[in-house]
């Protein structure tokens, strides 16, 4: 499938475009429909987990240029991947790629959890001691470098359309956000959603201060994943009201300054959580 005359030059805007309207709807969900209601002020979180995003917002643009949509022009220049190989046709190609790019986070997700090292990165994600939409944008710069060099060597391994990681991205933007929003969504259609796409309940529990509880629910966008691998649960055991969110170690309101949370991964253990 040839991209589309123009769509590299509208990459930024259409990716910036829908991160800032997912942001909003999810910013007017928290404040109509809360979760819970936070027991630190945004004024103690965000500023931490915002200079995180415009960190590692700069640096993949210093560093990876043209990221994965850049790997995936080369791909079709050379003619490269599974998908071209295979000869699929670009309307069988696009939603395959976007479906196995979901599935290639899916399981870095859960490699993040079991190294040690990696953990000590993603943690950083984990530690945030509140739920809402920023904190599906709280990640160590590290680990967004190592990231997006997987999501790279994934998309030229499938040869992935240009449009299908275009996509990709804009869901995987937007299901962070949604998924990690504190909106209270009405049982039936949280229900229903969920025989699709992460939801923020399903997702919270991942956000568990109980490690049995970390371990599980590792989807971002589609929930398909947790089910097949047998990593699905439905609810915290303390429930949803009573469940901390959150680590046991880095709970000191200091740790929310963008200092420390850059230096959380060289402080404190490395054992990540386990399944009990």
């Amino acid at each position: 499938m040839e991209t589309p005359p123009g769509l590299v030059a509208a990459e930024p805007l259409i990716r910036l475009a829908a991160f800032a309207g997912v942001l909003l709807l999810c910013a007017a969900g928290e404040a109509l429909a809360p979760w819970r209601r936070p027991r630190l002020p945004r004024r103690a979180r965000w500023p931490g987990n915002l200079g995180l995003v415009a960190l590692d917002g700069l640096l993949l643009r210093v560093l990876f240029p043209t990221a994965a949509i850049g790997a995936a022009l080369v791909a079709e220049a050379q003619g490269t991947g599974l998908l071209r190989r295979l000869g699929a046709p670009g309307w069988l190609a696009v939603p395959a790629a976007v479906v196995l790019l979901d599935l290639a986070i899916y399981l870095q997700h859960r490699v993040f959890h079991a190294v040690p090292a990696l953990w000590r990165l993603h943690r950083v994600h984990h530690a945030d001691p509140e739920l809402d939409a920023t904190t599906g944008l709280r990640f160590h710069p590290i680990e967004i470098l190592l990231s997006m060099a997987i999501k790279i060597a994934v998309v030229s391994a499938l040869g992935a359309p240009a449009v299908a990681v275009l996509l990709f991205e804009v869901l995987l933007n937007a299901g962070a956000l949604f998924s990690h929003a504190n909106l209270a969504l009405p049982g039936r259609l949280d229900a229903a959603l969920r025989l699709v796409l992460v939801t923020p309940g399903m997702h919270r529990v991942h956000h568990s201060v109980v490690p049995a509880e970390t371990d599980c629910n590792f989807g971002f966008c589609l929930s398909w994943w947790d089910r097949l691998f047998c990593t699905y649960r439905a609810a915290p055991a303390a429930g949803e009201e009573r469940m901390t969110v959150g680590l046991a170690v880095f709970r000191d309101p200091a740790e929310l300054r963008l200092d420390r949370l850059l230096t959380q991964p060289f402080r404190g253990g490395t054992v990540p959580p386990r399944r009990g």
